[in-house]
């Protein structure tokens, strides 16, 4: 693989013109087909096979007339009065007339006429009826519905529009861009140069340009979910600055030791780039792994973010070596450029990386505990971890949503914002009418049970649709018990004869995703640690460091969850990332940033370890050889964490609590597995087995293939090979 990677990496350089047009014909030919074909993102969270989502197929189909999004606009008098005055009553009236106009809408119901009254009288409910899904609302429709009720607010009253209709998209503006230029920022640092900063950052922004533009060209043919685009944006973006990062870097050192710029460049790629493709490889493995949830929205995610990886490794093994062509030296500091001698600076040999393995190493046993009882402490929240769907009483304060959601929780109580749908069906009228009426008995005098409305029945009347209305909120644990509890009543009338009643809603629906992911996720595990352990055992050659990596993922993952638990459920420090309301986490969280940590904690491991292995392999003692892994890696390593954590922590700045939450998740997790995990508890273990380490039992070992990512066999190849010019000091 070293020597394959070796040739292409030489090749790149070469046609380096050849390379970099391709390229740029490519990004253009697909910003050409996002823009034409670019379908609109979805917010639908379909689960199939399971109760709720067979309730809401039912509506679609025998139904459909109350199967597309709800409106619900409130109106409220002002403080101490009510709206049976006639003048309120005719604004209110004027409101649903005006509503039921609106493109789009079915119809609107007078809050007068169906009694969706607050018991003061100040607050009424008109609800609205869309004539499709949320996600095929347009924005025109949903702004028209927004902009509704001049008349009301002329006449005093305070109007707010919620309902599922005003589920929003979450966007991407200039505030995650921070973390962008605080990466630019630790690259200069890094590099020491302004040529390198830029061309890497540069190659990052390309791959993720040309990824980006891939996933959205194909969003017109593929059901993509909102979160999907922000979510390839993430990884795109933090695994390009850090594939480029790890290349250029070895490409430097190649030039210190006086290899001529091609030969650096071909070996640069023949080693680093080994490293770049394995890591890119079980971050692939790790977010394709998703689609064995079997969920469509949380497949899509996966495989759209494995996308981008997959093509920021392209990128890092074919345009990087190509731009290293035309920087040439200038890839190095002006000093390093005029000091060239025939051995790296002392500097460089003896940087902290070499200072803190010697330290860790000699302290490693102590290290050792104190890192893994810390983690184990900070996983300890994790244990009380809730997960649901979001809904609009934790959206940002100031959104029309949740000024909504908390007008109709001051009028009506929290339940009104998580009303429940029954849908009972059968193949006669008059089963249909007999099965709603048994259903609404049934229900009477369950706890924490407001009210079940009398049944809508469709045209056909074979289909008839009930609200029930909770008394508390979408995501307090009393309404799970009591989605629990409607489903275990009615399973015995469901049973009967051909008849079908099924409950829906935004909390049956995160229930059933819920218990979907849990059932999954040791298939998921198993999998993903699985095929990757396998991977770095090809890798290393080793039995021992693949099984530490996986229990120090454990770690990492562990102490990840539980903070992420303090802050944005329990509310600890929740001002500090700008959370407005604490609150369970949302389903797909734990298993995507499983999934995610992983493939990123094996790139930190393999970047390190490979290292450790090519120097242990050409004959340095276990020891040293962690020494130099640690000394050559560190300051890589180090910068490309602070850049992943600088990236993702740019997208807490963003409101939507679903994706601060996913980025807070990812920030943390990749700077608690790169120093404390990788940079402290891998070279601590790996010195203390020894030789050990790199043990691996000669059936197994003559069972896998050697894919060489130490670049053995590419040293010897270039042996035989004329050795390279060298190139005189001060050039």
């Amino acid at each position: 693989m070293a020597t394959l990677l070796y040739r292409l990496g030489r090749a790149s350089f070469r046609r380096r013109r050849l390379v970099v047009v391709l390229w740029l014909v490519l990004l253009a030919a697909l910003g050409g087909a996002a823009v034409a074909f670019m379908g609109p993102t979805s917010t639908n969270f379909s689960i199939p096979g399971t109760e709720s989502q067979r309730a809401i197929d039912a509506l679609k189909r025998e139904f459909p007339e109350a199967s597309g999004a709800t409106g619900t606009i409130v109106v409220a008098a002002p403080e101490g009065q009510q709206l049976g005055t006639p003048d309120r009553r005719a604004a209110v009236a004027e409101l649903v007339r005006e509503a039921g106009t609106l493109p789009g809408v079915v119809g609107a119901l007078d809050p007068f006429t169906t009694g969706a009254l607050s018991q003061d009288g100040r607050h009424a409910l008109v609800q609205v009826q869309f004539a499709h899904q949320a996600d095929e609302v347009t924005e025109a429709q949903r702004e028209a519905y927004e902009q509704s009720g001049s008349a009301a607010t002329a006449a005093g009253l305070r109007v707010e529009h919620g309902g599922e209709v005003m589920s929003s998209v979450p966007e991407v503006g200039g505030t995650e861009g921070i973390g962008v230029l605080i990466a630019l920022v630790v690259l200069v640092v890094t590099l020491g140069s302004l040529v390198a900063a830029g061309m890497t950052m540069l190659n990052a922004l390309i791959g993720v340009g040309a990824g980006m533009a891939g996933l959205y060209a194909l969003s017109n043919t593929i059901e993509l979910t909102s979160t999907a685009p922000v979510l390839a944006l993430m990884l795109g973006l933090a695994v390009g600055i850090d594939y480029s990062l790890f290349i250029t870097s070895r490409y430097r050192q190649n030039l210190l030791e006086e290899l001529e710029p091609e030969e650096a460049a071909g070996r640069a790629i023949g080693t680093a780039g080994s490293a770049v493709l394995f890591a890119g490889v079980t971050v692939v493995i790790a977010l394709a792994g998703l689609a064995v949830v079997n969920i469509p929205f949380l497949t899509i995610m996966g495989l759209a973010a494995a996308g981008t990886v997959a093509v920021a490794v392209l990128v890092a093994l074919t345009l990087l070596p190509a731009l290293l062509g035309f920087a040439g030296r200038r890839i190095l500091p002006r000093r390093l450029r005029r000091t060239a001698t025939g051995a790296v600076p002392a500097a460089a040999t003896e940087g902290f990386g070499f200072r803190w393995a010697r330290l860790v190493i000699r302290l490693r046993v102590p290290l050792i505990l104190v890192a893994v009882l810390g983690l184990g402490a900070l996983a300890l929240p994790a244990a009380d971890m809730r997960v649901a769907l979001p809904d609009h009483g934790t959206a940002p304060h100031g959104t029309p949503q949740r000024e909504a959601a908390d007008l109709i929780t001051e009028g009506f109580g929290p339940g009104f914002n998580n009303r429940l749908a029954l849908v009972v069906s059968s193949d006669s009228p008059e089963r249909t009418g007999t099965v709603a009426q048994e259903v609404t008995a049934v229900l009477q005098g369950t706890e924490n049970l407001l009210a079940v409305s009398p049944p809508n029945l469709s045209r056909d009347r074979l289909t008839a649709l009930l609200a029930v209305i909770p008394t508390t909120g979408p995501t307090d644990p009393a309404t799970e018990t009591l989605v629990h509890q409607i489903r275990e009543k009615v399973g015995p009338i469901d049973r009967l004869g051909d008849t079908d009643v099924a409950l829906t809603g935004q909390t049956a629906v995160g229930i059933d995703v819920s218990a979907k992911l849990a059932d999954a996720m040791p298939w998921y595990l198993l999998l993903v640690v699985g095929l990757s352990v396998l991977l770095l055992m090809l890798v290393f050659r080793s039995l021992l460091v693949p099984l530490k990596a996986a229990l120090g993922f454990l770690l990492t993952v562990g102490a990840t969850f539980g903070l992420t638990v303090l802050v944005f459920q329990q509310g600890h420090l929740s001002e500090l990332v700008g959370l407005d309301t604490p609150g369970p986490l949302v389903s797909f969280l734990p298993i995507l940033l499983i999934g995610i940590l992983f493939g990123l904690a094996m790139d930190y491991e393999v970047f390190l370890v490979s290292r450790m292995r090519e120097d242990f392999v050409h004959g340095d003692t276990p020891t040293q050889a962690t020494i130099n892994g640690m000394g050559h890696g560190a300051r890589v390593v180090t910068a490309a964490a602070l850049i992943m954590t600088s990236v993702f922590a740019g997208f807490v700045l963003l409101d939507d609590p679903v994706i601060k939450s996913m980025g807070f998740a990812l920030a943390i997790g990749v700077a608690i597995d790169a120093f404390v995990v990788r940079m402290t508890i891998v070279p601590a273990v790996i010195s203390l087995l020894g030789r050990s380490a790199w043990w691996l039992p000669g059936w197994l070992s003559k069972l896998l293939p050697n894919v060489d990512i130490e670049g053995e066999r590419l040293r010897r190849h270039l042996a035989t090979d004329a050795e390279p010019e060298r190139v005189p000091a001060g050039v």
